[in-house]
């Protein structure tokens, strides 16, 4: 383990105590570092990028890391629609207020709600004007043409405001589906959404609250307060499973060309908490007014970074921005409550609690971005991790609505609070905080059995029947950064045996195939063996989890020069990343395989597993690859069109490889403080942070032909290793590429 050893971060507990104290000074004057200038950045949102193929991204309106998200539904029941949207389908069938961004399982969906003023037949669908449809950060605007009526939504952190603008001769009506939302019966474990609960008032003829308990990916509850700004008669009421009303339709007495309007307040607590969102975020009927609020809260956010660059380039990346910032989600009510993972109400001592967790995916690069970006959060999200953990037992694994669905694998919360803690963010229990990821790593749960893995030092295919070796490979990177926080406390015994465990990886490096195989328990290895075959836990089992075994390979991204060993040295650790990336673009599926897409080779930049490894090059001498790959991923697949995203956006991780990269560097090992140095591809890039610094990056000579680094220069002085520390980005200054050709 000596040479894992080498790459331990070294970091002291007063230099820790330094950096905290620095940061919290920051953070006090916050806003004193963001960029006042009145240019709108909202204009190079486009919300549609990522609504089209599998981007799974949604147009709908919402505020940063906000709780609701109104938008547009044009299908259910498949994989889809897990968004609840397609950019290219002709009907709509309403709008709901809360959705998914970019993930690969469906749910939410809640409180649908379509207007119409012509008979749409009964499936409460209409075709749309695809011409005017709008979409920008915190506003959607549709005609649904069928149904004769214009459509405007627009949000505050805990309500929807809709706008319903009637242009038929018929009578106005809404109907609503006060207990549908979105399920999935595509694949061969369907997820029938249940309705164990519900109840619908109606105590005046403006308003209706209810209640609903239901279960798609998650079991959660969903407490609701609808208010109409004019009254109301019932048309119709459509009773489901019980007395209570599931479907109503209301008219409403207005003429041609007027409008209705209506506001939604959703918690996860109960009605009157959804009553006092409405109250105190809400409390009038001014649609414009709601709307360019919205607005200025992205405006300020995006503000953050500047960028000067053609116009797609900036479409790109500010839209990239807003898909970063739509999650984790605060689920907390106006008074700081919230349902917990065992239905009990809590109160977030710091006023948020964050869920719509995706753990999996965002420890790669989008948590390692909020520490940048948005530092003022980093500890409420932590402390959220935290807080789950006290009442669950473990750190949460995959999060929604505060609820655990227990998605994908390993426990990745670890490497988010490690990174948080290391980079010197105080606002949690430290302590506290090293017992719960202790706790998380050595007490088995679902998908972490620490005895057989303990024993035999992987986890063997025939007692582990799927993901044996991708769990082995993720949970290896769990341990090191386990090790790391335990060497920052002193904790000498657990950093000894955290960072034997963050070696297991080597148990399962096959050196003959020169991939990581699995074995069984007594360490034969898989035959025959498969290496295009990929595998889906959830519908064919298999030894990796959406993918095979030359995308995994590569999962060791804390020691990589340990990896670089293994395959005998540095020459053939690129002849082997080679035939990653020119071996044929194909799939030998087993199960369902749509989250492994965009492929170059056997290379998927669609899936998370990815992310890192056209940057692992460089760690070879091949920088000049590293820069080849970035450049070929960003024309490829990261376009401004609604099919631009070459896979999910898994709720801004997509997006976060983008930002990172355009700027030049990634964290290929999040939780090291470290980010290694790829190619920028975008001119100027200037980032305002805490105590009013700025970091810029900028690439010069930079062109379509010079798209390879001849020299770095960090505030005036070259560099010439492989990475760029945190710390330096933090303390502002400049960071200039200088591009050239071949």
């Amino acid at each position: 383990m000596r040479r894992l050893n080498k790459i331990v971060t070294n970091i002291s507990l007063s230099r820790i105590r330094s950096m905290a104290t620095v940061l919290l000074s920051s953070l006090l004057i916050y806003s004193c570092a963001v960029n006042n200038s009145e240019e709108d950045l909202t204009k190079y949102v486009d919300p549609f990028i990522g609504n089209a193929d599998n981007g799974h991204t949604f147009p709908g309106a919402c505020l940063p890391f906000g709780m609701i998200q109104a938008s547009p539904e044009s299908g259910n029941r498949s994989w889809r629609y897990c968004s609840g949207y397609n950019y290219d389908d002709e009907f709509i069938y309403g709008f709901a207020q809360t959705h998914l961004n970019g993930t690969g399982v469906p749910d939410l969906g809640d409180i649908l709600m379509f207007p119409f003023c012509k008979n749409t037949g009964q499936d409460f669908k209409s075709r749309y004007n695809k011409e005017n449809r709008k979409a920008s950060p915190g506003y959607y605007a549709v005609e649904l043409t069928d149904a004769g009526v214009a459509v405007e939504l627009t949000a505050t952190h805990r309500t929807a405001f809709h706008k319903y603008t009637f242009h038929g001769d018929s009578p106005a009506q809404v109907y609503i589906d006060l207990t549908g939302g979105l399920t999935d019966k595509s694949i061969s474990h369907p997820r029938t959404r249940k309705i164990f609960a519900s109840q619908v008032e109606m105590p005046d003829n403006k308003t209706i609250t209810g209640f609903n308990r239901v279960k798609a990916w998650v079991e959660r509850d969903v407490y609701y307060a609808i208010q109409f700004d004019r009254p109301y008669t019932i048309v119709e009421e459509i009773s489901g499973q019980d007395t209570n009303a599931k479907q109503v339709i209301l008219a409403f007495d207005i003429q041609k060309g007027e409008s209705v309007q209506a506001k939604i307040g959703l918690s996860t607590v109960s009605i009157d908490g959804a009553k006092a969102s409405l109250e105190k975020e809400n409390p009038g009927w001014d649609f414009a007014q709601v709307k360019k609020k919205a607005a200025l809260t992205w405006n300020e956010l995006l503000s953050r970074v500047r960028v000067q660059g053609t116009e797609e380039q900036k479409t790109v990346f500010y839209t990239s921005l807003y898909h970063l910032y739509i999650q984790p989600n605060d689920i907390t009510d106006t008074d700081g409550r919230y349902r917990g993972v065992n239905d009990s109400v809590f109160h977030a001592a710091r006023g948020s609690y964050y869920s719509t967790l995706s753990l999996w995916d965002t420890y790669r690069a989008a948590h390692p971005l909020y520490t940048i970006l948005t530092p003022e959060r980093v500890d409420d999200m932590v402390q959220s991790m935290l807080d789950h953990a006290k009442v669950q037992g473990f750190l949460p694994i995959w999060t929604l609505w505060g609820k655990e669905n227990f998605c994908m694998i390993g426990n990745h919360a670890i490497p988010v609070m490690v990174d948080a803690y290391l980079k010197g963010f105080t606002g949690f229990d430290a302590g506290e905080a090293f017992q719960a990821i202790k706790n998380s790593s050595t007490t088995s749960h679902m998908k972490s059995n620490w005895e057989i893995y303990m024993q035999y030092g992987y986890y063997p295919f025939d007692l582990v029947k799927e993901e044996s070796v991708s769990r082995t490979l993720e949970s290896c990177y769990d341990d090191y950064c386990v090790a790391q926080m335990a060497k920052a406390l002193g904790k000498e015994d657990d950093y000894i045996c955290f960072t034997k465990r963050a070696g297991f990886y080597k148990n399962l490096f096959d050196t003959e195939t020169r991939l990581m195989r699995g074995r069984d328990s007594n360490g034969n290895w898989r035959t025959p063996f498969q290496t295009f075959s990929l595998s889906h836990a959830g519908t064919a089992g298999g030894d990796y989890t959406e993918g095979n075994a030359w995308q995994y390979t590569w999962h060791v991204q804390h020691d990589i020069n340990g990896l670089i060993e293994l395959m005998n040295g540095k020459e053939n650790f690129v002849s082997k990343l080679d035939s990653l990336f020119f071996l044929d673009t194909r799939a030998e599926n087993r199960g369902f395989t749509g989250d492994v897409t965009g492929l170059i080779g056997q290379y998927a930049h669609g899936n998370e597993p990815s992310h890192h490894v056209a940057y692992m090059y460089s760690y070879a001498d091949r920088k000049d690859k590293t820069e080849e790959l970035i450049r070929e991923i960003f024309d490829r697949f990261y376009l401004p069109e609604p099919d631009g995203l070459c896979g999910n956006d898994d709720c801004g991780q997509m997006s976060a490889w983008y930002i990172f990269s355009a700027m030049g560097f990634y964290p290929v090992d999040p939780i090291s403080g470290e980010y290694v140095l790829g190619a920028p591809q975008i001119e100027q890039i200037t980032l305002s942070l805490p105590g009013n610094k700025t970091f810029t990056v900028e690439a010069k000579n930079l062109t379509k032909e010079n798209k390879y680094v001849e020299s770095v220069v960090l505030n005036g002085k070259s560099l010439t290793g492989l990475t760029i520390k945190h710390q330096d980005i933090m303390n502002g200054g400049s960071l200039v590429f200088t591009m050239k050709g071949k």
